[in-house]
């Protein structure tokens, strides 16, 4: 009987294991053929012409500078006001609010921004920056916007680093003699590091692939405009440019190409906060 039972157990746990490396090889050649696809589409369309010009109707010409440039623009602005928000605000919760109830709001508060559908968002900027403040549609509007849809996830990640940083690490530098300022910054940053770069990497992310929340606010502009210029005038990033060529100029080739110029840009960026996430923690 004795004997029986183990052989079950034997059955049942390959079962499973091979369950499981049968789902991990679906969603892997899933994620393979996405890729591969959109590579093998979008490689081709990708010319020189199309990365340095802008489109132009009289010259009959599509190019995509315009809307790279504003992509990393509204990162720029996104993550340079977001950052030190998010993490600032990760920080007082950890290691200095006393107010559990009130912390425990706030998270809650923050786990369901998270999942609210980006169009909500488009649509609260909209009304406030647009029709409220009276700003023009453009890069401020749109990259404030996302700035609220990323906060939850830059504040989570990091609440959730900093409390992996083991009690006796703070408890080791407060018996030094460290002030509680000096601990969080020397202490508990630096062991939290790669957590927050964690963060940095998933709000980047979602700032590349946001298409519905800046179409009501950094709008539908494919002109060539400076940082400044951006600011307060009609500029589409990437995806936006991507909606616009596939779904109301049926530029089905185009779009592909941006498909794949987003991909290429989103894995360097993740190599460049990697590779500044393990210089930090040096």
């Amino acid at each position: 009987m004795e004997q029986k039972l183990s052989l079950r157990r034997r059955v049942y746990d390959r079962g499973l294991r091979g369950l499981l490396w049968l789902c991990a090889g679906l969603t892997c050649a899933l994620l393979m053929f996405l890729i591969g696809y959109i590579f093998y589409r979008g490689l081709g369309n990708i010319t020189w012409e199309l990365l340095t010009s802008q489109t132009s109707y009289i010259k009959d010409t599509i190019g995509i500078l315009p809307n790279i440039l504003n992509t990393l623009y509204i990162i720029v602005v996104a993550m340079a006001i977001v950052l030190p928000l998010g993490v600032g605000a990760a920080v007082y919760l950890t290691e200095y609010a006393a107010n559990h109830r009130l912390v425990a709001v706030i998270e809650f508060a923050t786990e369901t921004l998270t999942g609210i559908p980006s169009i909500i968002f488009g649509l609260v900027g909209m009304l406030f920056f647009l029709q409220l403040v009276g700003w023009q549609a453009g890069i401020k509007a749109g990259g404030l916007t996302l700035v609220i849809m990323v906060l939850p996830t830059i504040v989570r990640t990091t609440q959730e680093s900093l409390k992996t940083v083991p009690q006796s690490y703070r408890e080791g530098a407060l018996s030094l003699g460290a002030g509680k300022w000096h601990m969080v910054r020397t202490v508990v940053l630096p062991n939290a590091v790669d957590g927050i770069v964690t963060g940095c990497i998933l709000a980047v992310g979602r700032i590349v692939g946001e298409s519905a929340a800046l179409l009501f606010t950094a709008g539908f502009g494919l002109i060539l405009n400076s940082f400044s210029g951006a600011m307060e005038s009609s500029s589409a990033t990437l995806t936006v440019a991507l909606y616009v060529y596939a779904n109301e100029r049926g530029e089905t080739g185009v779009a592909f190409a941006i498909a794949a110029i987003l991909m290429v840009m989103t894995f360097l960026i993740n190599l460049a906060s990697n590779f500044a996430g393990r210089k930090l923690k040096k």
